[in-house]
């Protein structure tokens, strides 16, 4: 081998070098004991003994080097170990590890340097591959730093090639591992002469190695490049640096590098197609589909090429994302365009893109048919029935192209295809009855839609929440698996499940969380100096890992007056986790009062009752936060409510008395939204949402006076003024479940959060409204104006949770479509909310059958948008998912200033869809559309 791969010998052989000589061959003298290399387990044994002193005194030095944290001199140390020694030495390393994990932060170096030595001295003691593969992939041991690696191959230099190339393999299966240690891997894969492991995590490691500004002639001269290339292409996450959005022209642009070393041979093209094509059918993220595409476009496949895959491009235009699909449809229009697409293809290929939503890609496919039927109209008994399947689509516009299109060949196809596509013509908007009634004839039957019935989601049960993990193995367990910021339930779940068994046995649960997360990024010194991290800071207290004063300082830590909301929701959920941080494993906290009973985050008051009891009982007082957390989620609008405040007062205790007091206060909390007018221009510093929503919370004395600093803010501690924050918004899920019993307190906190999303590039604020829209609380402005910011995203995700929303809201009765329709009306005359954004928006609403609902929606909004000085720009889209809305449901009256509009002149969007929305409204009403001006 040459290159690299031949390389990573001499490097680790040049890097022992400064540390000692490295034992060669054997007989070897090397103080006074005599060493062969190479048995059948690949381990140095001894062939002549030394005298055990001089063994005890040799693993003494190592194991002193090893606990100063020389890493660098373990490979000399160990040469004159024998087989014997090696074991005995093995056994205290394994016995210093584990004293190391239990170690608390304020060691954290000194640990950090004495694993790095344990990683290598480890390695060098143990005989078996697979426990050998097991220490080097140790969570705790592993470093980020190659040449720990190198000194790795130092002591394993000798062994036997096949014990060697089995840990490799072993290494490489390790995702994280493999990633990590490519070095080390590589290292092993040239002394044993092992084929080279094709994993996801050593492409990822190669990748990074070799992706700098000389990437080309480094996988020319890298004998691994045929192999890793491949598997690099079918991967289903894209390695980071293939993904990177540079230019073809930068020197890491792995496509081209991957283009060229096909035209010089290095890699087979046909080989490189397949796997592109391959990859692109399976589907996946657009991030990790960019590659092969960009990679398949660059080989510019020949005719042949793509003759030979047709059925492919077809499966992509069907299935695949916008980009792939998009791509497809080109190839297969080329194909088309030359005669070499076959008709049957051409038609599975229409049926499948006409399904499809992407506007562009449906009205495309609808020219390249409307092409291939000039070409050959024998082809239309084929391709019609597939163009009918856009009679269905949402977009009244493509119905009206494909209705055309059909009717321009109908006569060429016979009359059993005649009658199938007059059937399917009953998938038409009302708008198109008339027009296929003249394309069909006596064929088209007569309408029955029978009296609208309105489509809602069924009203969505609450959910109640599993009590906690009744183990501490499955506690951990579930800490391991689900991860240590879940969403709110498995959060709430972990938390509490964490604080009782912690007091029923701090040890033991001390003890299993150690084991589970030996090493991780929370045990390091300073880590929670600013953050609790989530349930991170509890298992660190419980660790002993988080100094006191630390703890105490962030206890008591309260919003500042100009501080954000989000920063008030933060903090409620921050000031838990410190304050579950100073009382886990004592008796001052045997569980948590705040630990929601239904999945919305709220809880059920009687159990709230039964809680406080318990505490009573035991004769422990209520943690304060934990106390003002349960307060805030107990469901004051529950049947229940009077019954349990009768039964807390009966308790008899201070937090009784709180409870029965709360839950017969109908106005303990309160919010009000207002905006300042928009300013002239962008430099006005009014002119943005953010900049003019200012949220007031009402006075609150209660909860001033009676609850934690952290709350102080529900209760007007705040500064009623806009305010535009700068710092990182994360953990948005975990608001809602703050404020479940009143959401538009909630929703009024949500606000300034998703006014990013409409006037920036935000991305994820409405993960809350699901949570919000189930929760309990009048609904008021607040709700609505979150609702309408929802709609307005630039994200499509985030608009599709603001639709599931609207519709959860509207089969409970407690949607106000009107005054959703009034704040949208303002939001977009003004120009804060884009018209195409609200238009996807509500043309999916109104697709799962909610027309009644959208169409109120809508009527609430025109007049303003139709009267408006300025034209809205995107009106003429809206009008058309108002005019379907008025056809399906059979509206009536009409919006002030439509008729105007649909009696201009011109054939514009906007005046098409108002003369059909006009003419919906009126159809029965005997008002005939006034004439044209």
């Amino acid at each position: 081998m040459t290159g690299p791969v031949a390389g990573i010998g001499g490097r680790a052989a040049g890097a022992v070098a400064g540390i000692g000589e490295r034992a060669e061959g054997a007989g070897r003298k090397t103080m006074g004991v005599e060493v062969g290399i190479g048995t059948e387990s690949g381990a140095a044994v001894s062939v002549k003994d030394g005298t055990r002193d001089a063994d005890g005194a040799a693993v003494e030095a190592l194991l002193d080097a090893v606990r100063a944290g020389r890493a660098h001199q373990v490979p000399k140390l160990l040469e004159p170990l024998d087989a014997a020694a090696r074991k005995k030495a093995l056994g205290k390393l394994k016995a210093l590890r584990s004293e190391v994990r239990a170690w608390d932060w304020k060691r954290w170096n000194e640990a950090a340097r004495i694993r790095r030595a344990l990683y290598v001295a480890g390695a060098g003691c143990h005989t078996g591959a697979a426990a050998t593969a097991t220490w080097l992939g140790g969570r705790d041991l592993m470093g980020w730093d190659p040449q720990y690696g190198v000194l790795v191959l130092s002591v394993l230099e000798g062994r036997d090639p096949a014990w060697m190339a089995d840990v490799a393999e072993r290494l490489a299966k390790r995702q994280a591992v493999a990633e990590s240690s490519y070095e080390l891997i590589h290292g092993l894969v040239v002394r044993s002469g092992c084929p080279v492991p094709a994993t996801d995590g050593y492409v990822l490691g190669w990748t990074r190695k070799i992706t700098d500004g000389k990437l080309l002639e480094r996988l020319r001269e890298d004998p691994q490049t045929p192999v890793l290339v491949p598997h690099a292409l079918a991967m289903g996450e894209t390695p980071d640096r293939l993904a990177w959005s540079v230019g073809p022209e930068a020197p890491t642009h792995w496509p081209t590098a991957i283009t060229t070393l096909v035209a010089d041979g290095v890699l087979g093209r046909a080989g490189v197609v397949d796997l592109c094509v391959s990859r692109l059918l399976r589907g996946g993220r657009v991030r990790d589909l960019r590659f092969p595409l960009e990679v398949l476009r660059l080989l510019a496949p020949t005719g042949e090429e793509l003759r030979e895959r047709v059925p492919d491009w077809v499966g992509m235009a069907a299935d695949a994302p916008s980009p792939v699909a998009g791509y497809a449809q080109e190839v297969l229009a080329g194909l088309a365009a030359a005669g070499t697409l076959p008709v049957g293809a051409l038609a599975e290929m229409t049926g499948a893109v006409l399904f499809r939503t992407e506007k562009k890609l449906v009205r495309a496919q609808l020219t390249l048919v409307g092409k291939a039927l000039a070409r050959e109209r024998g082809a239309a008994g084929e391709l019609l029935p597939a163009v009918a399947e856009a009679f269905g689509h949402e977009d009244t516009g493509v119905q009206e192209r494909a209705l055309k299109l059909v009717g321009k060949y109908l006569s060429a196809v016979d009359a059993e295809v005649r009658g199938e596509l007059a059937e399917a013509a009953g998938l038409l908007g009302p708008v198109h009855r008339q027009a296929a009634a003249e394309v069909f004839g006596d064929a088209l039957g007569e309408a029955d839609p029978g009296p609208y019935e309105e489509i809602l989601p069924p009203v969505p049960a609450p959910e109640p929440v599993a009590p906690p993990a009744a183990t501490v193995a499955v506690l951990v367990e579930e800490l391991v698996a689900k991860g240590l910021m879940e969403e709110p339930v498995a959060f709430e779940r972990a938390l509490d499940g964490l604080v009782r068994h912690a007091h029923r046995d701090r040890a033991a649960v001390a003890e299993a969380v150690r084991e589970a997360f030996p090493k991780t990024t929370w045990s390091a010194p300073h880590h929670f100096t600013h953050y609790p991290y989530g349930i991170q800071v509890v298992l660190a207290a419980l660790l002993g890992l988080v100094e006191r004063s630390v703890i105490d300082v962030h206890r008591a830590e309260a919003p500042e007056r100009d501080s954000c909301v989000h920063e008030g929701l933060s903090g409620i959920l921050d000031a838990r986790l410190w304050e579950a941080a100073a009382l886990v494993g004592t008796d001052e906290l045997p569980f948590l009062l705040a630990t929601p009973t239904l999945h919305t985050g709220g809880i059920d008051p009687s159990v709230l009752v039964e809680r406080l009891r318990a505490y009573r009982d035991t004769g422990a007082e209520p943690a304060p936060v934990d106390f003002a957390q349960a307060l805030l989620r107990v469901l004051r609008g529950d049947p229940s409510a009077e019954r349990a405040a009768g039964e807390a007062a009966a308790l008899g205790t201070p937090a009784g008395l709180r409870l029965a007091a709360w839950l017969r206060d109908e106005d303990a909390l309160g919010a009000r939204v207002r905006f300042f007018p928009r300013g002239g221009d962008r430099a006005s510093g009014k002119w943005w949402l953010i900049d003019r929503i200012v949220v007031e919370f009402g006075e609150r004395a209660v909860v001033r006076e009676e609850f934690p600093a952290a709350f102080h803010w529900l209760g007007g501690a705040v500064r009623a003024t806009p305010r535009r924050c700068y710092h990182w918004i994360d953990h948005r899920v975990q608001w809602a479940p703050v404020l479940p019993a009143d959401r538009e307190v909630l929703a009024a906190c949500l606000l300034p959060a998703t006014a990013h999303s409409v006037d920036g590039d935000q991305r994820g604020t409405t993960e809350p409204l699901t949570a919000l829209a189930e929760a309990g609380g009048p609904v008021g402005r607040a709700v609505h104006l979150a609702l309408a910011f929802g709609l307005g995203c630039v994200d499509s995700d985030d608009r599709l949770r603001a639709v599931d929303a609207l519709l959860v809201l509207a089969s409970r009765g407690e949607l106000n479509a009107r005054s959703l329709g009034a704040e949208l009306a303002w939001l977009v005359a003004e120009g804060s909310l884009k018209p195409n954004r609200l238009t996807d928006a509500v043309r999916t609403a109104a697709a799962t059958g909610a027309y009644g609902t959208v169409w109120t929606v809508l009527e609430a909004m025109l007049p303003e948008l139709l009267g408006a000085e300025k034209p809205v720009r995107g009106l003429g889209e809206l009008l058309a998912v108002a005019a379907d809305c008025a056809e399906r449901c059979g509206a009536r009256g009409e919006p002030a200033g439509l008729e105007a509009v649909a009696s201009a002149r011109g054939s514009s969007q906007l005046v098409v869809q108002a003369k059909r929305l006009l003419n919906a409204l009126r159809q029965g009403a005997d008002q005939p559309l006034p004439e044209r001006a």
